[in-house]
């Protein structure tokens, strides 16, 4: 295969939109390769990579969000005094959105929006930082780095074509970004995610119903008024209900 055709069937990979449209399109080698080059790097990303790539999307959006630096980080950072995660050098901000969200990144960094804040009590709110750091802890993160990666390799390919890959690749951690916040993860992560939040809040000495509490609230908040605010966090996090009672049975047979 010449390697014009082999770069071509490497971004259609990553990209089923996309390679229709290049298919009828004169391309410039160059940009192919660069673009081919983001997803099969994707494909091997280290765990030294992903914290750089972690550590680059959280700077990116804490440059475009409004971070706190007043009564909610000072709750903020009251709750994670002291608190430590194997393996995770921890770092936390604010953001002053209405969102009710929150994330992790594999680098150690929390970002918990005010929204959040708002209609959580300390309980709750660290049961929603902990099952946050699970994904962390159980690579769920690392994966999602991955597809977000990929997803920003199939745009370069498609910004190419009208010669836009320098643009675009100056604003490929702004994509990373934007991908990797709206990842969502699968029923099995989320139990998994749940469970260690449940661990995380006990061991910060917080009430073994702060997990239930919390999703309790998230479905009963995303049933009413408030929807849309929950709607992005809500969206990655399936079958609530169900989790909600099982963080409920645990709490109820928990034993210190």
């Amino acid at each position: 295969m010449k390697p014009k055709y082999l770069l071509l069937s490497l971004v259609c990979m990553f990209s089923l939109s996309g390679c229709a449209l290049l298919s009828n399109l004169s391309l410039d080698p160059s940009h192919l390769t660069n673009a081919a080059g983001y997803a099969m790097t994707a494909a091997s990303l280290s765990d030294a990579d992903i914290i750089a790539l972690s550590q680059k999307t959280v700077h990116q959006l804490d440059s475009t969000n409004v971070v706190d630096n007043g009564t909610y980080h000072k709750r903020l950072a009251k709750l994670m005094n002291g608190v430590t995660v194997e393996g995770l050098k921890l770092n936390f901000k604010v953001y002053k959105l209405q969102e009710v969200n929150a994330f992790a990144c594999g680098d150690g960094s929390i970002r918990v929006y005010s929204g959040l804040m708002d209609i959580m009590t300390d309980d709750e709110l660290m049961a929603i930082i902990g099952h946050e750091v699970g994904h962390v802890v159980h690579q769920d993160t690392k994966n999602a780095m991955k597809k977000a990666y990929m997803a920003a390799a199939a745009r370069e390919a498609i910004g190419s074509v009208n010669g836009t890959v320098g643009v675009l690749s100056q604003s490929l951690v702004g994509d990373l970004a934007q991908a990797y916040v709206g990842s969502q993860f699968s029923q099995k992560q989320e139990y998994a995610a749940d469970e260690y939040g449940f661990q995380f809040a006990v061991s910060t000495g917080h009430s073994p119903y702060s997990m239930y509490n919390a999703l309790a609230k998230l479905v009963k908040l995303s049933q009413g008024s408030q929807a849309s605010l929950v709607q992005k966090m809500f969206s990655s996090h399936p079958d609530s209900e169900s989790r909600a009672q099982k963080m409920l049975v645990k709490a109820q047979t928990y034993k210190k």
